[in-house]
Formats: C-alpha cells, sequence, structure tokens
C-alpha cells in the first residue's frame, strides 16, 4: 500500500493492491465530537461512469465531519491501472469487498450515483452482511428502467464530456439538467477542475460491465436501509426511475430535490445535511416514512 498526503483537501490518498490489481483510494478520517456518539463504519462512496473520486469532493467536503469517508477510482478510471480483462458488476463488488478487507472494515454505509449506484444496489444485494445501509443517488434499475432520449444516452457512450471543455459546456444543460442549464460553467469547472482523466478502454470496460443487467428481480430482497435521492430535472434518469425503485425496496425513503443529474456535487450543501440525517438515525422499525423534497 503507497500512501501520499492530499493537503488541499486532508485526505489521505492511497494505493492499495488487491491481488493483482492496483485501486487509488481517499480516505477522509472522521473527527471526534466533543459529545461522541458511537463510532458507526465508514461511508463509502461509488461514483459515475467515467468519473474519478474528486468529482464528488464538494459533497465530502460538506458531510458531518464525524464519517469516515472512502472514495475510489474504478479500475481503469482516474488513477486505477486498467484492470487486464473486462468486468462484470460482480467482480466489481468482489473487489469492493476485498478494499474494505483490506482497510480494515468489515462493513460500511455505501453511497453509488448514477452507474455507481447500480453497482451499489448489486453490492447491497449480493453482500448483504457488508452493506449497513445504503444511499442510491440520480441512479436507475438497469435494463428495465425508463430510458434518458435517445440524444442523451448518444452524448452518455463516450468520455467526450471528460476530455473536451468546450463540447462539455454545450452541452451541459442538455445533459445534466437543474443548475447546469442557467451555470454550465459551473458544472464544467466541476467536472475538470482536479478530474483525472482514465482510459477510453477503462470508460467501456464501465459500460459493458452493466451490459444486460438489471436490479428489478432482487431489489424487493435488499433488506437494508435505504434513501433514495432524485433530482426533478435529470435527463440522464428521469424521476419515474427513483420511484420505481421506492416502490420495490421495501425499507426504503424517497427525497426528490430541485436540481439535476450532478444535484450531489452542484447541490452538496443541500443535500449533504440528508446525507448525514439518514446515516446518523435510529435504524428504522415498522413502516416506511418518507423524506420528500419536492414530491
Amino acid at each position: 500500500m503507497f500512501t501520499t498526503a492530499d493537503a488541499r483537501s486532508a485526505m489521505d490518498v492511497r494505493t492499495v493492491a488487491l491481488g493483482s490489481q492496483l485501486v487509488r483510494v481517499a480516505i477522509r478520517p472522521g473527527r471526534s465530537r466533543r459529545r461522541a456518539r458511537p463510532a458507526g463504519p465508514p461511508l463509502l462512496l461509488i461514483n459515475g461512469i467515467g468519473a474519478s473520486l474528486e468529482l464528488l469532493a464538494p459533497f465530502v467536503a460538506e458531510l458531518d465531519p464525524s464519517f469516515e469517508v472512502i472514495r475510489f477510482d474504478v479500475p481503469g478510471v482516474g488513477g486505477s491501472p486498467l484492470p487486464a480483462t473486462p468486468y462484470r458488476f460482480s467482480g466489481l463488488c468482489r473487489l469492493i469487498g476485498q478494499l474494505l478487507t483490506e482497510l480494515g472494515h468489515e462493513r460500511a454505509d455505501v453511497l453509488g450515483i448514477s452507474w455507481g449506484g447500480a453497482v451499489a444496489q448489486h453490492f447491497a444485494a449480493l453482500q448483504r452482511a457488508r452493506c449497513r445501509r445504503l444511499i442510491l443517488v440520480s441512479t436507475a434499475t438497469g435494463m428495465i428502467m425508463v430510458p434518458a432520449r435517445p440524444s442523451v444516452l448518444a452524448r452518455m457512450a463516450t468520455p467526450r464530456r471528460y476530455i473536451d471543455r468546450e463540447y462539455l459546456a454545450s452541452v451541459a444543460g442538455d445533459l445534466y439538467g437543474g443548475s447546469a442549464r442557467t451555470d454550465p460553467g459551473g458544472v464544467t469547472a466541476a467536472m475538470n477542475a482536479d478530474n483525472r482523466i482514465g482510459s477510453r478502454a477503462g470508460y467501456l470496460y464501465q459500460l459493458a460491465a452493466g451490459l444486460g443487467w438489471t436490479s428489478v428481480p432482487f431489489l424487493p430482497l435488499i433488506r437494508q436501509p435505504t434513501l433514495i435521492m432524485a433530482g426533478d430535472d435529470d435527463p440522464i434518469i428521469p424521476l419515474a426511475n427513483a420511484r420505481l425503485m421506492y416502490r420495490l425496496i421495501p425499507d426504503s425513503r424517497l427525497h426528490v430535490f430541485h436540481g439535476g443529474h450532478l444535484g450531489l456535487v452542484t447541490e452538496a450543501s443541500e443535500l449533504a445535511p440528508v446525507v448525514s440525517d439518514f446515516l446518523t438515525a435510529p435504524l428504522p422499525g415498522t413502516g416506511r416514512p418518507t423524506v420528500e423534497g419536492t414530491a
């Protein structure tokens, strides 16, 4: 394990060897409080397609500082080398389990955004003992879902938006919705500020990992308390998908916010407290409380 310090974010950035695969990881240690509550598991973040761990830095900065937060670059993305062969979600979930073990954790609270939300669903269902609570942000159920418009899907098929800043500025509003419509420069800056661009092959591996996959059959089997967060203006993942997941996951609650696909970044100051409250709430008993922002 090789360790460096990221002075700007006060994070430890580590390259962890998991068998033959190197994975770049950033860890924000939890800070103790004067009136300390019992320490919970860390919060593991699984990013969207093509995005390195830096993209979620604004969200991490707004989270309750008592949480330990783990971010990582998926193999082939950011600072994690391309794997020897393509992978499926099942293989990636095994790798995530190995990562938690390497870092000394039996389980974690897991947050997945967009493509990472699909991985998080798979992890919660297949490695149930390793996931305490589940947070699904701007994500859907895979092959069986309410799809985006064809023009949006075509732009998602390549990593061009991560490479060409001018192109991203021209499509940000139509692609990401929310504040990107009125301030495309803000989204462009967030996505290009510190992101580390992976290889085109790594992006294709991510696309291929979810081909033919759907969570619809196993969502009723997810037993973790689950928070579903969705923007009311998300061209990539229409809001109907969040409502579908809410109906299928037994112990779930839904928070709808004014914003688009990247709300976790652009509205971090609004959404981070919602996540913090969910993670610190007592484990629910019966009933299904719903946290609605703009239902």
